[in-house]
């Protein structure tokens, strides 16, 4: 469980898909509360930008985007440092502010909708047959990064890709031997064709990383998938509320919605890094 001060830093947090987001760096990053915003820092993976990044309380104002940057670079760092800037701010209605001179400087908006439900409901279409269970075999496990990989946006160069994933699935194992949570895999025979994390913390569980194999998409295994998944950890977890993320009117938010999902919030921030078109934010969930 998250402990004190971090646990009521994050508890202050008014948006769902923030706070829970948070979940994660409590376990192994850095919180830090300087009253107007908060410094998010994950040490052992510097290329996740949204796993190091400033949070403020409100969204920005007149002025705000030569003062954001600068604290940026105090807190976070310049290149090679930090070759990217990202803020996020605590809102559920997805109010942006006064964004145009960010916008302007090159950053680009970064809107998701985030969804809950208590349970999830059974797609209509069945899938393909496979098992789904929580990944307990190192044989397993070194099947998840190819997948997450062979999943990816093309727009991702692999190898930078490979090992940012391979940076991410230590802090998750580790956060599963610390009973946070689960990997779960759909399973053509012992062939891992997809696969998603659900972490939790008082009563709440999110997903992450929602990810098929091209091979096998389009056949409901993905649907399956979050809905097993989200059955087995409710049931394991006593949770009370299922959350998961995805970009505004994609393809992945309207999925969740047919298994009973329902958007709750809008979760707004910017960001800013070369080569744009890489959207390292960990994925749907």
């Amino acid at each position: 469980m998250l402990q004190s001060p971090r646990y009521w830093v994050i508890m202050n947090v008014k948006s769902l898909g923030y706070r829970t987001d948070l979940i994660f760096l409590a376990f192994d990053g850095e919180i830090i509360d300087r009253g107007p915003y908060l410094v998010l820092r994950t040490p052992t993976n510097p290329t996740f930008y949204w796993g190091n990044f400033l949070f403020f309380s409100q969204p920005p104002r007149e002025g705000d985007c030569s003062k954001w940057l600068d604290l940026f670079a105090l807190e976070i760092g310049v290149p090679p440092q930090a070759e990217h800037q990202v803020f996020g701010w605590d809102t559920v209605d997805g109010e942006e502010g006064v964004i145009q001179p960010f916008l302007d400087a090159g950053f680009r908006r970064n809107h998701s909708v985030v969804l809950t439900c208590s349970e999830p409901r059974r797609p209509a279409r069945p899938a393909a047959p496979v098992s789904i269970r929580a990944l307990k075999t190192e044989a397993e496990w070194e099947q998840v990064i190819e997948v997450q990989v062979a999943s990816r946006d093309l727009e991702h160069e692999e190898s930078s890709y490979r090992e940012f994933r391979k940076r991410q699935m230590i802090r998750y194992r580790e956060m599963i031997d610390s009973a946070l949570g689960d990997w779960y895999g759909a399973f053509a025979g012992q062939q891992l064709v997809a696969d998603l994390g659900l972490f939790h913390d008082q009563g709440v569980g999110r997903y992450q990383s929602v990810g098929t194999h091209p091979d096998f998409r389009r056949r409901g295994i993905a649907s399956a998938l979050i809905v097993a998944a989200g059955r087995q950890a409710k049931a394991a977890y006593d949770l009370h509320t299922l959350v998961i993320v995805a970009k505004e009117a994609t393809n992945a938010a309207r999925l969740y919605e047919s298994l009973g999902f329902q958007p709750t919030e809008k979760q707004t921030g910017l960001e800013r890094w070369p080569g744009m078109d890489l959207d390292w934010s960990d994925g749907s969930g």
